[in-house]
């Protein structure tokens, strides 16, 4: 298993990690599988989009208003409990095709880590599948 660590930045940010993932398929020498990813964290979360100029905000906007500010009964946290169901909505993981030593992806296609809750140092565990 390899281990990608992420840094975010803001509390809400959507990041870019495809480059990130391509480099580790690169090291490995993948030529044919899968890469499996999975967010080790419970306010974050793993998902493929398009990432034209102002997509991120769109999205972060969206996401927003699909979880209703409640009065929450999480002990922890109750602040927080909007992004652990974001995250549960969203999900924590992604299985991606190798082909010819490269991840398969759609021509406007983006590996993301959505931070609902930064900024962290996020870890993302990364196995192949060869």
């Amino acid at each position: 298993m390899e281990e990608l660590i992420i840094h975010t930045k803001k509390e809400k940010e959507v990041l870019d990690i495809t480059d990130e993932l391509k480099e580790l398929v690169k090291e490995k020498s993948a030529e044919e599988g899968v890469c499996s990813l999975f967010l080790i964290h419970t306010s974050a979360a793993l998902t493929t989009a398009d990432l034209d100029e102002g997509t991120d905000l769109d999205m972060l906007d969206a996401f927003e208003e699909i979880v209703p500010q409640l009065v929450y009964r999480h002990p922890h946290n109750p602040g927080h409990v909007k992004y652990h169901i974001l995250s549960s909505i969203i999900g924590p993981s992604l299985t991606i095709p190798i082909e010819k030593g490269e991840l398969v992806l759609g021509p406007w296609q983006k590996i993301i880590l959505i931070e609902f809750n930064g900024p962290r140092e996020r870890t993302i565990a990364v196995n192949f599948i060869l």
